[in-house]
Parts: C-alpha cells; structure tokens; sequence
C-alpha cells in the first residue's frame, strides 16, 4: 500500500492578478517555506478573494433570520427560524467565540491568515456583526407575533390579563411554582453562585434600609417555560414562566424592595477537546468524556443575555462578577430560550396549527422492490442511490435487517457519528451481534453535543455485543461508511455504503444528504481497508476507489483541480459543501479560476472566498440555499460528459475535514445514478425562491424570480411523490 503522506510543499509564484496570464503554482503553499516577500505577495493576493471564517458564518445565520421575514413561509415555521438562528448562535459562541478566547490565553499574537486581522479585531469585528442580529431578531419575533395573534394565538404581558386571568395564575403560582422556587440573596454571607450554561434566571436589584443586593431566581428545570390560560374555542393564550415569577418577586424577597428586575441568561464556552485534557493512557474514553462533559458546564462565560437594558449599576455587577466585558452583553425582547414552541404547537388546535405549519409529507419508499426481491438482492445487480429526506432510510435499515439474519453475512462494519434518540438501526446491529455476525462500531464519542448521547447508544451496543470502539487520538472519525461482508459460494462479496449525512433516523426526515449503496467489489475492498487501518490507528493509507482523509482526500481533490485546469476554458468543476474555509483548496480554486475553468458551488454556510473578483475569481459562483431542509449534501463534480469525476463525500472543504478527521469519499460510477446526481445539482444552480447569491463584496443577494420560478425543494418533493 503507497505511503501518500504530504509531500514538501513549495511556495505560491504569485504574479498580477490582473493578467490574463495570471497563475498560482500547480503545488500549495506550506506557508512555513516562505520568504518574507513571498508572504507579504501571498497575503495581499489573499486580501482580494478571501473572507473571515467567523465573519461569513454571522452572515449564514443571518441569511436563516431571513426566513423568518417572508411570508410565504408558514407562520409557526417562520417562528421556528427564529428558534434556529437563537440555537445558531448560542453554537457560535459556545464554539467559535469560545475557542478564539482559549487561542488568545494561548497565542495573543496569532493573525487570520485570509484578512491579516489580529485576534483583538477579530472579536472587535464579529461584535460589531452580532448587534445589529439581535435588533433584526427582535422585529422578525415582534412581527411574527402580531400575525400570530391575528390566528387567535396570544403570547400575554402580565398587564393584558383579566381579573379571572389574574386568579388563575394567582392559584398556579402558588401550587406549581412557588413552591418549586430557588430563591438567593447575593451578599457577603451569600457569594455570586455559579450560573448554568443558557438557564434563564430572573434577578433583582433588591434593597433593604441602605443596601442593595441581587435576588437572583434560577428557572425551575421541571415547569414549563409557558403556562396556558383556559380560553375558549380556537384561542390560545399563554404567558411565560419568567413574566409570572418576576410579577411575584415582592413575595418572594419579603422585607425588601425590588428597584430592578431582568431576566438573563450565560452562554459558556463548550470547547472541550479532550486531547488538551490530562487522562490515564489506559482511561476508558467513555469515562474520560463523561468528565469533559461536567466540566462544560463550569466554563468560562462568553455571552450575557438580558431581556432588557439593565442599569448601569445592575450591568456593571454582572459583567464584573461573570468577568465578561460589556461587549458582549446583549439585550433582546426575544425569548432567552425557545424550547417552548413544541408545547406551543401542541395547544394549538391541530387543523388551525396545520394551517401555520409546512404540509406534512412521507418520504417515497425506493427501490420498489419485486416480490421476492431482497434489499441484498437487488444491490447485487445494481447500485442504490438515496436521496434524502425525498426518499425514505428504510431502504437502507432494511438493509442491515436482512444482513443481521441472512446466514450468508460473516460481518458488519460501520462509523457512527450522530444518532437519534430513537434509532432502528441500533437495534438491528445489536440483532445481528445477537445472532452471532461479527459486528464492528467506530461510534466518534467526540460528536460535539451529541456525546451523551453517544456515550449511551455504545454501552446498549457493548451489551448486545458489538465490538464498539471510539475513534482514533486526534482524528474524529466522521465519515458515513458501512460495509456488509459475506460469503457467496468460495467467494467473500462486499456491500458498501457512502454517504453525505449522519446515519440518524430523524435528521434525515430534514436534512438533504445521498446515500450510495454499491456491491462493487473494489470499493468494498477499499472499505474493508479503511475500517482495518483505522481499527490500528493508521490514516496514511492510499485506496483504490476510495478518498480518505486525512491522507489522500486533499490531494485528490487538487489533483481532480488541477486536471479541469489543463483543460482550460473547457473545464468545468460544480461543488455542493456546506463550508469553505480551506487556505489550500480556495487558492487553488482561484488558479482554476484564473484559468478559466467555469466553478459553480452550492455552499449552505461559510464560505472564505469571494467570487466574481475580477483576475482572481471571475469565473466562479457561489449560491447558498436556506429553506424547508437543511442542505447537507456534499457532492463534487469535476469535468462534463462520460469522462467527469462524480463523487460523494463526508468531507466539506474545511482544514479540519481534511487534515483532522477520518472522512471518506466515493464514486458514482452508474450512468443513471449520475443522472440522478446531475439532476439534483442542476435544480439547485436553478434555483429561484432561496437562492441568495454572493457577490464580489462578500455580500450575498436573494435573487429575485424571473421567468419560470423554481424552489429545488418542493419541486423534488412533488417529483419524489410522484
């Protein structure tokens, strides 16, 4: 097998970008190689085409907020984007916040290698971006209410209740929450006690004689956030847990005034990263993230959330005693936590919550199989294509069902990323072990938010007895591979599966990802290959069919590049990811560019580059679709006609997909399944009703309609339904 590490990277020969004869070097830069000028040529090059990571990603989640304004999406839906852009952005900073404040403890000097900002403008920069978000946020939840009480669905002040309102939260409070109530007086015999991750608490500023002091009230974790009113008919009123706690606090700090009152919420940083930790060499990894996963919560604050503007001597207080800057405290009318609206569309009456919602649909059940036709069966005579959430997973679960009790299967191997909470696939691989198939599980552990989750779909697997193994030290394992080995006559066959998104029941009912089921025979070697060298933690193999990172995905990917830019104005490349933040491959998508290669890219979030700049990207679009479904699909298309390169992948253009984890890419190699492929990028470049477009400026436009209109995804739900 080729050892395919890295070879020796040479530095970037950098000419005016406005020449027509303008070109980077066919090898990338290892920027360490570089003299001073040829840096400081590199960086200014890189001025012209590339964007902040975090800056595009403020831009992506706004894009979302968007939804939330147009009206001819369903009202409850238009509410559950503002939701997701809430959750969005608790991520950014948990995440991305967080571990740019851990990069500065660290390396207070570092600079952003695509905009030269140092770390301080980096924060000075997405603070700047996140204000104006939270001012949009508010008028998307202000307008989305008013509509919503138009349908009859009132979201009540205190002040609006009658006096039968007034007594039926009165007995409420007393046996539901007062009761259940946690009550602190912050003060010198009591100090300022930590504060959960994203827990709404209602505080005071509360005075007695000549002292003030915080009240502070945590949100009790089992009364709902929302409390409903009797109503009549189709009405529904409610009032939230929060208003009604702060309309009693003088009950509950008797013997002081209350001069002030809010309520707010933390955000942590979340970046927990398990190889920075000190562990025994032996630890179970099970164990060691249960650990990581208390200490999540106790970390250091990035964000303060008021519901209000609070006094200056409140606000000083509490950026004081959570050591946070005023910077990063943020005042919104939105609720603080939005995990009400489940419970909300439950009391809605259900033909009128119809009416607010998206029409619900059932993914098509394909391939139709014959009777007597197997799912095992009918890969054997031809590859399976799926695409999500347009066509069902049953396929696929009936897949390992029938493996877990044909005779013929010896094993099941497969990498397991993210779950759902309620997963059929865990049962039928826990059948297969049960009936004595050697069945093999790499589940990542390090799924971030997803690892207690994790943690418990491992310990029901050991039971059932799989060999559950974790991942490899400094590799996540993140690719979507499955293969199904066993014995035909003298001879072992192979099904194999690729795929784009998670192996997880739920997210494919929302997420649009494609799945590859394929008996090829060299690509069910590769994929024996990957599950034996990443079961003795090797990464440096080179396959046949097959990319991997980290050790051959990059270069392949430059390598299928570099054979469009030959090619010249008869190269075609047409990229689906959800993020573009690679140094290496942007530079080189810029000297294909600069070739005149013709680049269509579909990229959902981040994107680093900016097209359209003339004599760097001229000849490259970029469109993000946001709408029903989330597009996670990652496809990559290199050339026209017979002799183009189809491949699907686990893999976005990120430094971490490709230097970092374990992810897996393969071909579409039948003629109708890359039709099919063909079809779903050539609807999405069409795209007309959410499609925004990125221009020159790093500034994206929602395209308006023109001539026939077309939305990609309804227009492949009612063909799948068909």
């Amino acid at each position: 097998m080729a050892d395919s590490k890295p070879k020796k990277r040479k530095a970037l020969e950098l000419v005016d970008a406005t020449s027509t004869a303008a070109e980077i070097s066919a090898e990338s830069v290892d920027e360490k190689t570089l003299t001073e000028e040829e840096a400081r040529r590199l960086r200014e090059a890189r001025n012209h085409y590339m964007l902040n990571r975090e800056i595009s990603w403020l831009k992506f989640n706004e894009r979302v907020l968007e939804e939330a304004f147009d009206q001819k999406n369903p009202l409850l839906e238009r509410l559950r984007y503002i939701s997701i852009f809430g959750s969005n952005l608790d991520e950014f900073f948990m995440v991305r916040v967080g571990s740019l404040l851990d990069i500065q403890l660290m390396n207070p000097k570092l600079i952003d290698s695509k905009t030269g900002w140092t770390l301080d403008e980096q924060f000075d920069q997405i603070y700047k971006e996140v204000h104006p978000l939270y001012t949009l946020r508010d008028q998307a939840y202000e307008e989305v209410e008013t509509e919503l009480r138009k349908m009859g669905v009132y979201n009540l002040e205190m002040d609006e209740l009658t006096e039968d309102d007034r007594a039926f939260i009165r007995k409420f409070y007393d046996s539901a929450i007062a009761p259940v109530l946690a009550p602190q007086v912050v003060d010198a015999h009591h100090p300022f006690p930590h504060l959960n991750n994203k827990k709404p608490y209602v505080v005071a500023l509360i005075k007695h004689e000549d002292r003030t002091m915080l009240g502070l009230i945590p949100m009790p974790d089992d009364t709902p956030y929302t409390v409903f009113l009797p109503s009549g008919g189709e009405t529904v009123r409610y009032v939230r847990l929060s208003r009604i706690i702060s309309a009693f606090l003088a009950e509950t700090f008797p013997n002081f005034e209350v001069v002030e009152d809010n309520v707010i919420c933390v955000t942590r940083n979340a970046d927990i990263d398990p190889a920075e930790e000190g562990y025994d060499v032996d630890e179970d990894i099970r164990y060691r993230m249960k650990r990581l996963l208390k200490r999540r919560k106790r970390l250091a604050p990035v964000r303060l959330e008021c519901v209000k503007k609070p006094s200056d001597e409140l606000e000083e207080y509490l950026i004081t005693k959570l050591g946070i800057s005023k910077d990063v405290v943020f005042y919104t009318k939105t609720p603080l936590v939005m995990n009400y609206l489940g419970g909300l569309i439950r009391h809605i009456p259900e033909q009128k919550a119809a009416r607010m919602l998206y029409t619900p649909f059932d993914p098509v059940h394909t391939p139709k199989l014959k009777k007597g036709m197997t799912p095992m069966g009918y890969i054997s005579k031809q590859d399976v294509l799926l695409s999500y959430p347009y066509e069902s997973m049953d396929f696929f679960l009936d897949l390992i069902k029938e493996a877990a009790d044909d005779p013929s299967v010896l094993s099941i191997r497969i990498t397991i990323y993210r779950l759902s909470s309620k997963s059929k696939l865990v049962d039928y691989l826990s059948r297969a072990a049960e009936n004595g198939k050697d069945v093999s599980v790499l589940l990542e552990l390090r799924a971030r938010f997803d690892e207690e989750n994790n943690i418990n779909w491992s310990e029901k697997l050991e039971d059932a007895g799989c060999t559950v193994s974790y991942g490899l030290d400094g590799y996540k394992v993140h690719s979507k591979l499955a293969l199904i080995t066993r014995r035909v006559g003298t001879e072992l066959a192979y099904i194999t599966h690729v795929g784009t998104g998670n192996f997880n029941e739920t997210t494919a009912h929302v997420y649009t990802d494609l799945s590859l089921l394929t008996a090829d025979e060299e690509i069910g070697r590769d994929a024996a290959e990957v599950f034996r060298n990443v079961g003795v933690n090797y990464t440096d193999a080179e396959y046949r069919r097959l990319w991997a990172s980290p050790a051959t995905m990059r270069t392949n990917i430059i390598k299928a590049i570099d054979e469009q830019i030959k090619l010249g104005e008869k190269g075609r490349i047409a990229i689906k990811i959800n993020s573009l933040t690679d140094n290496e491959l942007i530079d080189t998508l810029v000297r294909a560019s600069q070739a005149g290669v013709k680049i269509d890219m579909i990229i959902r979030g981040i994107s680093c580059m900016r097209p359209k700049v003339a004599g760097y990207t001229d000849n490259i679009r970029i469109i993000s679709i946001i709408g029903r479904f989330l597009e996670h699909s990652r496809i990559y298309w290199f050339g026209q006609g017979k002799d183009s390169q189809v491949y699907l992948s686990s893999a976005d253009f990120m430094t971490r997909n490709l230097d970092t984890r374990v992810e897996i890419a393969g071909p579409v190699d039948d003629t109708d399944l890359r039709e099919k492929v063909r079809r779903i990028l050539d609807l999405k470049l069409g795209e007309q009703t959410k499609r925004w477009e990125m221009e020159a400026d790093g500034k994206y436009c929602l395209e308006p309609t023109s001539g026939e209109v077309i939305d990609s995804q309804k227009f492949l739900l009612e063909a799948t339904g068909d």
